[in-house]
């Protein structure tokens, strides 16, 4: 439990200062922009490119994965559905579909990896995945879904390679599977540039918070409920079935994976509907609810499960 406590404390304490920083203005009117723009372009980048490149890629073949990557795809899917019966339009569908399954494997998952499950590289299987395969994916459609989708056959084909965030996690797999060792030269000053990464896009999701209406309302009301629903509930919930009923998991490997499954929206899904112009109130909010209704919902899991 202190784990869970812990790790939500440090993420409110970061978007508090953002959202003092936006209330004063000391970052001017573009600071929320200039924030956004500096960690999808240059840190988160450099983040994924330093977590990949030392990463151990045989994680992909474990169980825990399969869970992961199923338990992702299902609730993602449920959110697709209704946003194509509803009409939502796909780049709106597309950041309602990973606030219902992207969770915060990083700031958040790490510190409760380590204080509820007693290591850290557990979070490893969901955050491969998610950087991998679902990141790139994500913001391809994103990029298609946009100005870029009226572009040659071949340009649409290359988005993925023009792509910061996906070339950054494509560069960290290939230096990962090569087995290469980065000099300390090239590597300690693109560590220091990722590290700016997590404060970035808190603060800037402090900033945004600012003049804000409460969350819940308005025309995004709908489509944040289900998003939640599916992140707090849904995603845990199919998690521990799969686990438990079809790769046979019990003690710590069950709580391991519902326990990540339970973790909230990533904070940096905020980032990519403020760079792409869609959906931006949508992920707000849905980050925000899911953020503090995951709080009850691991405290449970833990008490059950650990």
């Amino acid at each position: 439990m202190q784990g869970v406590l812990t790790g939500f404390a440090v993420i409110v304490v970061v978007i508090g200062v953002g959202y003092v920083l936006g209330l004063r203005g000391h970052l001017g009117p573009q600071g929320r922009e200039v924030l956004t723009k500096l960690a999808f372009h240059v840190a988160s980048p450099a983040l994924l490119f330093t977590t990949l490149a030392g990463a151990d890629l045989s994680v992909v073949f474990s169980s825990r994965l399969l869970v992961t990557a199923l338990s992702t795809v299902a609730v993602a899917g449920v959110f697709v559905a209704v946003g194509a019966a509803r009409g939502w339009g796909v780049g709106r569908t597309t950041i309602g579909a990973l606030c219902s399954g992207y969770v915060n494997s990083g700031n958040l998952g790490i510190p409760i990896a380590v204080y509820v499950l007693g290591d850290a590289s557990l979070v490893a299987p969901v955050l491969l995945f998610q950087l991998v395969l679902v990141t790139p994916v994500a913001v391809t459609i994103l990029d298609l879904s946009g100005g870029d989708a009226k572009g040659s056959l071949w340009r649409r084909l290359l988005t993925p390679l023009r792509n910061p965030i996906a070339l950054g996690s494509l560069a960290g797999v290939a230096v990962a599977a090569s087995g290469l060792r980065v000099p300390d030269a090239v590597m300690d000053p693109v560590t220091l540039i990722g590290n700016m990464s997590v404060p970035a896009v808190l603060l800037a999701f402090g900033i945004g918070l600012c003049g804000s209406t409460m969350p819940l309302r308005g025309a995004e009301r709908r489509p944040v409920l289900l998003a939640v629903a599916l992140k707090a509930v849904g995603q845990p919930a199919v998690a521990w079935a799969l686990a438990s009923g079809v790769f046979g998991l019990r003690g710590p490997q069950l709580l391991d994976v519902v326990v990540t499954s339970a973790l909230p929206a990533a904070q940096n899904l905020y980032t990519y509907a403020s760079t792409y112009g869609v959906g931006e109130r949508l992920a707000r909010d849905a980050i925000l609810v899911s953020t503090v209704v995951s709080v009850p919902v691991l405290v449970g899991v833990a008490a059950v499960l650990g």
